[in-house]
């Protein structure tokens, strides 16, 4: 097992429950991934919080506490991860302060794990579960002469203080550092590439994951009509904000569930800006033929999925090939977890797909034939997991999957392997 961030957690839960020995590596000086602000090259940043709630966000059978927020703070989630290795026990053993330089596929089978230092294990099955928003997909900006950085270097609004400031993209961590910007810089503006529906963190008094949850399961063209109409209702025409106009339906990207951005271009506090043309010293200008003076851009424009260790096994840098429900691969013994890119709950779907890995990998001495039978379904079964939703073509959305659908499918699958799939309680 490679990682101790919630995936990595969940998956050494699923085997430890089910008695299979493992080891477990953590680059880091304890567990918790990427919520750890401290740990070098985490992503996050001071004013980050879960874009989905409580309610719904939790690992199976250890719900978030009540006293919790409905949209928790990037601490209380890191320490809600750490309260669950020590509720199951998970910390014993842990490899912690360990890099693995190198996983390599062994000609007889198994795999061969070299750590940095040089020490190497060999290993029947190896569950990649190091994370997904450690490496930046950092786009250059060709004569820009100011500072030029990454979000994933970013962590305080005070970095912003007596500063102009341009943010570049509008997915959840760059709508919340404009926030900042609008906030803590003298001057903030943000460049938006394309439109986006911007989702509300609550719906008539509920968080809005909550309020879609508790109707019936509709066809996904009336959801995206009835919700995108209440949508509309309740934001307006944002192309008056200097927002574009979305280009796509509803729930066809990774929702945006943040509508202070709205607030602060409503009040002139931050400037919405198309795509960049050029830059020219300080000189920022965009594709409606606009410029600006700035003196920091910030690129919130996305990870890389990439697995510098074992990437000539897991396939493309963009996000993993071939990974079965997201997490089995075509390289028996193979596993991922934390690779799902979803709308629906992750902590929630990386608990089931734990609970798979640990079964199938159970079932290779206890129930060979149904673990022939389930590694016949990853080389060949090809499962359309969007619900009817067309993802735009977009580096972050390949290999996207609608939850509801994946969800379903889990379960389908997991009766048919004669299989417990854990379920959400909320």
């Amino acid at each position: 097992m490679i990682g101790a961030g919630p995936g990595g957690l969940a998956a050494a839960r699923a085997l430890k429950e089910r008695g299979l020995p493992y080891t477990h590596i953590e680059r880091n000086q304890d567990v918790g991934g990427l919520w750890d602000i401290d740990a070098p090259g985490s992503p996050m940043y001071e004013s980050a919080h879960f874009i989905s709630s409580k309610t719904l966000s939790g690992f199976s059978d250890f719900p978030m506490p009540d006293h919790y927020p409905d949209y928790p703070s990037h601490r209380q989630i890191l320490a809600y991860i750490r309260s669950f290795a020590d509720r199951y026990g998970l910390r014993d053993g842990i490899e912690l302060g360990t890099e693995v330089e190198r996983v390599e596929k062994l000609e007889d089978g198994g795999y061969r794990v070299t750590r940095k230092g040089g020490k190497a294990t060999e290993h029947d099955n190896v569950i990649v579960a190091s994370g997904v928003q450690w490496i930046p997909n950092a786009p250059e900006i060709p004569g820009f002469t100011g500072e030029v950085r990454h979000t994933v270097t970013y962590r305080s609004p005070e970095e912003l203080k007596g500063k102009r400031v341009l943010i570049v993209g509008a997915g959840n961590s760059g709508c919340d550092i404009a926030c900042d910007a609008a906030r803590s810089a003298d001057e903030a503006y943000i460049s938006v590439r394309r439109g986006y529906w911007f989702i509300p963190k609550h719906i008539f008094g509920m968080p809005s994951d909550v309020f879609a949850d508790s109707g019936p399961t509709l066809p996904m063209w009336l959801e995206q009509w009835l919700f995108g109409k209440i949508l509309r209702i309740i934001n307006g025409d944002l192309t008056r904000l200097g927002l574009p106009k979305p280009d796509h339906k509803l729930f066809e990207t990774h929702p945006t569930l943040n509508t202070q951005l709205l607030h602060y271009l409503q009040h002139g506090d931050i400037t919405a800006k198309p795509d960049i043309a050029s830059a020219e010293g300080t000189t920022v200008t965009f594709k409606d033929g606009s410029s600006v003076e700035v003196d920091l851009i910030l690129l919130a424009t996305g990870y890389k999925h990439a697995v510098p260790y074992a990437q000539d096994l897991m396939g493309s840098e963009q996000h993993p090939d071939h990974m079965y429900l997201t997490a089995f691969s075509r390289h028996t013994g193979l596993y991922g977890i934390g690779f799902v890119e979803t709308n629906g709950a992750a902590y929630l779907l990386m608990s089931q797909l734990s609970a798979m890995v640990a079964q199938h990998i159970a079932d290779r001495t206890e129930r060979p034939a149904k673990w022939e039978e389930f590694e016949r379904l990853i080389q060949t079964d090809e499962p359309d997991l969007s619900r009817g939703i067309k993802f735009v073509d977009s580096p972050r959305h390949k290999g996207y999957v609608d939850g509801v659908a994946i969800t379903k499918y889990i379960f389908k699958v997991g009766k048919r392997m004669g299989w417990t799939i854990p379920r959400g309680k909320h």
